[in-house]
């Protein structure tokens, strides 16, 4: 693999405890989804403490956009396992995804039987609506480091993964995957096609290496099990939580539709008023918006069954990270998945950016686009942090609403 511009010194690890505390944090303010997540890992582990490269990060990106599951998650697992390994992978992980869980149960047991309070969705409603602009904000600060790295690809391409993977965000929605590993196999093909096929420096021949690949598929899982769980109960839920782990491409979002014609519609565990409560309780805590299965799972068995349905969903993740993480960093000098991630690459920072273009859409009311104004002026303009600019936002969406402006429905 030829030198990148961003290959220096690796600083030394950070000890567990380090760990322990920085996706901790993360996960104790991490309020806005992804692009939040996003944006907070980058500012850690790239720009404030260097022990991931800018090149690297954009490749665990793409890799965990190409891997079932809650990608954020998956993200903060992987930057922990690159840092400390297996235990690193563990602590850092559940450091992340522990504090919004715990804010989900609590909040479910104060909330889910009736209305959240008018406060509470208002906090929701303005921190929500600043984060189209946090997406702008992370996808503006991954282009430099991808534009530099397009040398040894063709801008051109580069510019038409980009655009693709705006597009296909804006557009495609579960499908999104299946975009970005279109755009990895097109630069594939381009660079097989020889020198015509690219621009700028040609890499280095390097000897493939033999890979086992790792079966990702749940089909067959989903197969087996699907018919011992007909009856409702645990066994039940744990399969509406590993479907919700498994089937989650192109964001969190995506699992909301699945866990509601479950959970409301096949076992009846929740009404549909409180299945509409439980989502809003995920977008006003930190974390992943997987962490709405917790409600769920609250929902049909108090407690436990919210650890149950959260344990299940999450485990996908740590396993498809712990057990092929290896072998990702492996596969990081290998040629051919090297240019597979060099189209990959752009059309996930892509994603990123044209995931504004949906969350724009969802907006409803005019203050709520007026907040979405502000935030992008304090994050691109201000130069704010992503934490301070979403509690501002939510603080104004309590005052407004609370000053007569509407709730969004």
């Amino acid at each position: 693999m030829d030198p990148s511009p961003d290959a220096a010194a690796t600083p030394a690890r950070p000890s567990l405890g380090t760990l322990l505390r920085e996706w901790g944090r993360i996960g104790c303010l991490g309020f806005g989804g992804p692009p939040t997540h996003i944006a907070m890992f980058r500012e850690l582990c790239v720009e404030k403490r260097g022990w991931i490269t800018a090149h690297e990060f954009e490749d665990a990106i793409a890799a965990c956009n190409l891997l079932p599951g809650p990608a954020s998650t998956q993200l903060s697992i992987y930057c922990a396992w690159r840092l400390r390994g297996r235990p690193g992978a563990l602590v850092g992980g559940l450091a992340f995804i522990v504090p919004g869980l715990v804010a989900v149960l609590a909040l479910s047991a104060l909330f889910l039987a009736g209305s959240p309070p008018q406060w509470v969705r208002a906090a929701g409603a303005g921190a929500g609506a600043a984060v189209a602009a946090v997406a702008v904000h992370v996808g503006v600060g991954l282009l430099p480091a991808s534009w530099r790295r397009a040398k040894a690809v063709s801008r051109p391409r580069w510019s038409l993964y980009l655009a693709a993977g705006v597009a296909g965000a804006a557009t495609l929605g579960p499908w999104l995957v299946l975009l970005l590993i279109a755009c990895g196999l097109v630069e594939v093909a381009a660079r097989a096609a020889g020198p015509a096929g690219g621009a700028g420096t040609r890499r280095p021949a390097v000897t493939p290496m033999p890979v086992t690949p790792v079966p990702v598929s749940p089909a067959p899982v989903l197969a087996l099990a699907a018919g011992a769980v007909a009856g409702g109960g645990l066994l039940a839920l744990a399969w509406v939580a590993l479907k919700v782990g498994l089937l989650s491409y192109g964001g969190g979002f995506v699992i909301i539709p699945l866990m509601q014609a479950d959970a409301v519609d096949h076992y009846h565990w929740m009404t549909a008023s409180q299945f509409l409560n439980a989502v809003s309780l995920g977008q006003v805590t930190p974390g992943p918006v997987v962490h709405t299965v917790a409600a769920v799972g609250y929902a049909a068995a108090g407690v436990g069954g919210g650890l149950l349905a959260a344990a299940v969903a999450f485990t996908p993740s740590f396993l498809f990270v712990v057990l092929g993480g290896p072998r990702f960093d492996r596969l990081r000098d290998n040629t051919r998945m090297r240019t597979f991630l060099d189209g990959a690459g752009p059309a996930a920072l892509g994603a990123i950016l044209g995931s504004a273009i949906p969350l724009v859409r969802a907006l409803h009311e005019p203050w709520q686009f007026v907040v979405l104004a502000g935030a992008a002026l304090l994050l691109l303009v201000a130069r704010r942090g992503v934490v301070l600019t979403l509690f501002t936002a939510g603080a104004v969406g309590v005052v407004v609403v609370a000053a007569g402006a509407t709730l969004p429905a």
